[in-house]
């Protein structure tokens, strides 16, 4: 068994590692502390078995790394660990090709079903979104297409339509469509509420990249 931990956090390895040490004596560990070292991983090891990938490292998001993984190698093991509780955010990452979504706040004994179930082909939802998702209980698109999240990262470093127009190469009404896109989203009223709303989904602004 070959298990890839991506976390930026030394601790939150270390205790994963733990864990999976006790339910695979055979376990080759590795280690990454950001998205660009996790997607390096891929290409010496092709036999990885899971990857659990923290949603919020340094460099990218959780989004950007199973798009790149997606690339490299379709069809790999991903269980995205994720602070939010958000069902749009568990929905996305499950879209890009993650197996299953684990909160943070739970406990160990539904990270190791969660493992358990992804590996044996299955999909892991914490059953708190899992009741979302099954309701419904959504307002706007399920994603956002990636020229929304780029013109996303703009807004939230408080670029306005003509700034975000002129670093885009787009015209100021094709930006003002996109940022009406994503307030409705966020289910936001005004650019302030969805750039609040953007990080609680675990979205990064180009500045704090």
């Amino acid at each position: 068994m070959k298990i890839l931990i991506a976390d930026d956090h030394a601790l939150m390895r270390e205790g994963l590692g733990q864990l999976l040490v006790g339910m695979y004596p055979d376990l080759v560990l590795l280690h990454a502390a950001n998205g660009a070292q996790a997607i390096a991983m891929l290409l010496p090891h092709r036999d990885i078995d899971l990857v659990l990938l923290d949603y919020q490292l340094p460099d990218m998001t959780g989004l950007d790394v199973l798009r790149q993984f997606a690339r490299i190698q379709p069809g790999l093991v991903v269980l995205v660990i994720s602070g939010s509780v958000n069902p749009h955010l568990m929905q996305q990452t499950l879209s890009a090709g993650a197996c299953g979504f684990v909160q943070k706040s739970g406990n160990a004994q539904a990270l190791v079903r969660a493992i358990d179930l992804v590996l044996k082909g299955g999909v892991y939802l914490p059953p708190e979104l899992e009741v979302l998702s099954k309701s419904g209980n959504s307002e706007g698109p399920n994603t956002l297409s990636p020229r929304q999240e780029t013109v996303l990262q703009r807004l939230m470093d408080g670029q306005s339509n003509r700034e975000i127009a002129q670093d885009l190469d787009l015209s100021e009404e094709t930006v003002k469509t996109h940022v009406s896109a994503i307030l409705r989203y966020f289910n936001a009223e005004n650019r302030t509420q969805a750039a609040l709303a953007a990080l609680d989904y675990g979205f990064r602004s180009l500045k704090r990249r």
